[in-house]
Parts: structure tokens; C-alpha cells; sequence
């Protein structure tokens, strides 16, 4: 008996002794690793924040990369100012004043025959101003005209085209052409256009507009008193060009892999870039009233206006895009995590397509073969569509707001149809199912281990 009693207590003792080993060590690994994985987490998020900084930078380099260096999209992106009321109205202000400028109205008198030149003179000294106000209506009217001519408009598409290296002069120091930089004003040399009012002019009778030498008058495109000292970081951004968004995607997916929970890592570094590139048009409209109270008197606000809109109408473009992007990127990954809320969601969605499911097969629908097949292969074939939409998105030249929310529809209308084919998930659980609550939801697990 003292023997067996022996040896339980030696037993005993024994499994105390592991115990306490298993709790030392346990006790030794955790300053370890808690400080490890609150590093990792530390490092990921200061990654998201310097790539959602760096988001709204991205965008505007992509804007100075497709306006300067693309002749084409410089070219669609200012040939709308040429049917604005706004510019045409400015343009023709600015050819009449030129045209005014070299007009001699006593040259009238050398088309008058010699013995009617006096009266003519008499009559022209009583007229005066009222005279020099008929001609200027005069040459405002056929300015008019041609301004709002289709010739207009294809003049206006080719001096920018041939212009545009020019554009990257002012913006930028490099090149030379009809635009030019005159101190901190970017302006459109419209000697073309006074060619086609002088002509229209001598087709209406006024000949001595013959006598108008080339005139060259400018329009102010843009004008700043910081435009000379912004040239260096605009042309710091064109030299970066489409690096700069790569650069920030790259560190948000690096933040996003060192986080612990990555889907909640994911859903918030979406969220922060889009408010970030929300912020940048926000900035983009408060300083354009900013911009115009800002001009000369001589400039035309509404016409100074409509080139603005036009020329940072790619930047809103592609500012909406981002945003349209981030927050269907966070809808998606919150959409496939194990969240109550988000598995209600799922619910609905999978009992929405049952219920059409089940009228189909009232109705007699059969389909063979296929349903096993997709449901065999249902996330193989999910995988395959959003690589799909992927694709389709990076080859989209321009792609705009409505590309994305396109794109993110046609995606959930090709999922529908994929839950349709291949039924009802025999895995997905219920809003009541424990796997909500365990360690493998996107929280950390609220049960901690005891030791003794």
C-alpha cells in the first residue's frame, strides 16, 4: 500500500512538473510573438497610410502623363471648348479687338470717287464714335459667325493637335509652338482665326480689310502667379507617370499581407484610398472659384471657367473611377467574410436566387447535365469570372465610374447565373451557425486559453 501510494505521488508529481513546463513555456512564447505579430501589424499599417497618401498623387500624375503625353487625349479633352458659347464668345472679343487695332476707317475714302471725298470726310467727323461702334459690330458679327462655324472647329482641333508639344512647354519647359508661356499665362496665339474673319470680312464688301496684316492675338488658356514655380513638380509628376498609382497599390497590398486580419485590412485600405482621391475633387472644386477670382479683369471668367472644367475633366474622371473602385473592392471583400451581417446578405442573395430557381423548375426547366457540372466546378468557374473583370479593367484605356460600376455589375449578374445553374452551397452556413463566432472569423477569438 505505501508503495502504490508512493508512486501516485511520484505520478503526480510528474504531471505537475509538466504542467508547469507547458506553462513556462507558453509563458516564454508569448512576450515573444505578441510583439512580433503587433510589428508586422504596425509596419502593414503604416504601408496603407503612405499608399493611400501617395493615391490621390497617382491620380494626378495619370492626369499629367494623358493629358501632356497623349496627343490624343489632350486633343478630345479640349475640343469641347470649341462650341462652348463661353470660349466662342471670348475668342471672337479677342479676334474683333485685333482686327479693330488695323482698321483705318478714312481708308474708307480711297474707294469714294475724288469729288465726293469731302462730304464723305464731313460726314465721318459728325458720325465719330457712333461710326467706329457700326464697323466694330460690324467685324463682331462675322467674328461671330466664324467662331460658331464648323471651320471653327476643325481650326481649333488642328492648331491643338499641333499645338500640343507646346502645352508641354508651358507645362512642363520642353517644346515650342502656338502656345506660348508669357510669364505665369499659358496663351493660344488665334492668328488663324483672324485670317478667317479678314476673309469673311472682304466676301461681305469690306475690302480694305485686305490691308490687315497677320495679326497675331492671344487667348489665355491658363494663368497663375504660381505657374512658373508648380512647372517643376508638374513636370516631377508627368516624369513619374502611371509609376506613381502602381507604386501606391503596391504598398497597400504589402500593408495588406503583413496585417492580421487582412480581409478587415483590405475593406479599410479600399475605404481610405477612396476618401483620400474624394478629398483630391473636393480640392479641384473649391479651387476653381479661387482660380477665377483670381484672373486679370481683362480675362473672361465664364470662358476661363470652361477651360478649367476642361482640362481637369479627365482628373474628375479618373477621380470618380478610383473611388467607384475602392468601394466596390471594400463591398466585395466585407460581402465574402463571415460577418453576421454580411452572411445575412449572402443569405438573402442565395434565397433570392432559390426562389427563382424553384419557379423554373415548376415550370419544367431541365438542365441535364450542367447543373452537376457547374456545381462541381463553382469556384473554379467564380475565380475565372472575376479574373474576367479584372482583365477587362486593366485593357480599358480610360476607364471611368460607370466602367467600374459596369463591370462590378455584369460580375454579380454572371455569379447569379452561376448559383442558378449549380443550386443551392451545401457549406454555406446559417446566421445561427458557431463558425460566426470562431477563431476563424475576421476578429480575433474572444475565447482565451486557460492554463492551469
Amino acid at each position: 500500500m505505501p508503495d502504490d501510494v508512493g508512486r501516485q505521488a511520484s505520478g503526480e508529481t510528474q504531471e505537475l512538473e509538466r504542467l508547469r513546463a507547458r506553462v513556462a513555456e507558453l509563458e516564454s512564447g508569448r512576450p515573444a510573438g505578441r510583439p512580433r505579430r503587433r510589428g508586422r501589424s504596425a509596419l502593414g499599417a503604416v504601408l496603407i497610410v503612405l499608399g493611400c497618401v501617395l493615391a490621390p498623387l497617382g491620380v494626378v500624375a495619370a492626369w499629367a502623363s494623358g493629358v501632356v503625353g497623349d496627343t490624343d487625349r489632350y486633343v478630345a479633352t479640349v475640343q469641347p471648348l470649341a462650341s462652348d458659347p463661353a470660349v466662342q464668345d471670348a475668342v471672337a472679343a479677342r479676334v474683333t479687338d485685333a482686327v479693330m487695332d488695323h482698321i483705318d476707317l478714312k481708308d474708307l475714302l480711297s474707294s469714294a470717287a475724288s469729288d465726293e471725298r469731302p462730304l464723305l470726310e464731313k460726314a465721318l467727323g459728325r458720325l465719330g464714335d457712333s461710326l467706329d461702334g457700326a464697323v466694330r459690330s460690324f467685324v463682331d458679327d462675322k467674328a461671330q459667325d466664324v467662331v460658331a462655324s464648323d471651320a471653327f472647329e476643325t481650326l481649333w482641333t488642328a492648331v491643338n493637335r499641333k499645338a500640343h508639344a507646346a502645352v508641354n512647354k508651358a507645362l512642363t519647359g520642353d517644346g515650342g509652338g502656338a502656345v506660348k508661356l508669357d510669364g505665369d499665362q499659358v496663351t493660344l496665339d488665334l492668328a488663324p482665326v483672324v485670317e478667317l474673319v479678314k476673309t469673311e470680312l472682304v466676301d461681305s464688301g469690306l475690302t480694305l480689310a485686305e490691308k490687315i496684316p497677320e495679326v497675331h492675338t492671344s487667348f489665355p488658356v491658363a494663368e497663375s502667379e504660381q505657374l512658373t514655380k508648380a512647372r517643376t513638380g508638374f513636370r516631377l509628376l508627368q516624369l513619374v507617370g502611371n509609376w506613381l498609382p502602381v507604386l501606391a497599390l503596391l504598398l497597400v497590398a504589402a500593408g495588406v499581407l503583413l496585417a492580421r486580419n487582412r480581409r478587415r485590412a483590405v475593406i479599410t485600405a479600399a475605404l481610405c484610398v477612396a476618401v483620400a482621391v474624394a478629398l483630391l475633387g473636393a480640392a479641384l472644386t473649391v479651387f476653381r472659384p479661387v482660380y477665377l477670382d483670381a484672373l486679370p479683369a481683362g480675362v473672361s471668367q465664364p470662358a476661363a471657367g470652361a477651360v478649367y472644367d476642361a482640362l481637369v475633366h479627365f482628373l474628375r474622371t479618373t477621380v470618380r473611377m478610383v473611388i467607384a473602385l475602392g468601394v466596390v473592392v471594400a463591398l466585395a471583400a466585407w460581402l465574402t467574410g463571415r460577418g453576421r451581417r454580411a452572411l445575412l446578405v449572402r443569405n438573402l442573395w442565395s434565397s433570392g436566387i432559390g426562389a427563382v430557381r424553384g419557379v423554373a423548375d415548376r415550370a419544367g426547366m431541365n438542365l441535364g447535365p450542367v447543373g452537376p457540372w457547374v456545381a462541381g466546378h463553382r469556384k473554379w468557374i467564380a475565380w475565372v469570372l472575376i479574373a474576367a473583370a479584372l482583365v477587362t479593367y486593366v485593357l480599358w484605356s480610360y476607364p471611368t465610374f460607370w466602367v467600374v460600376t459596369g463591370l462590378a455589375l455584369v460580375l454579380l449578374l454572371a455569379l447569379a447565373v452561376v448559383e442558378f445553374l449549380a443550386g443551392p452551397p451545401s457549406n454555406e452556413p446559417s446566421i445561427d451557425s458557431p463558425s460566426i463566432d470562431s477563431p476563424s472569423t475576421d476578429g480575433p477569438s474572444p475565447h482565451k486559453e486557460k492554463t492551469p
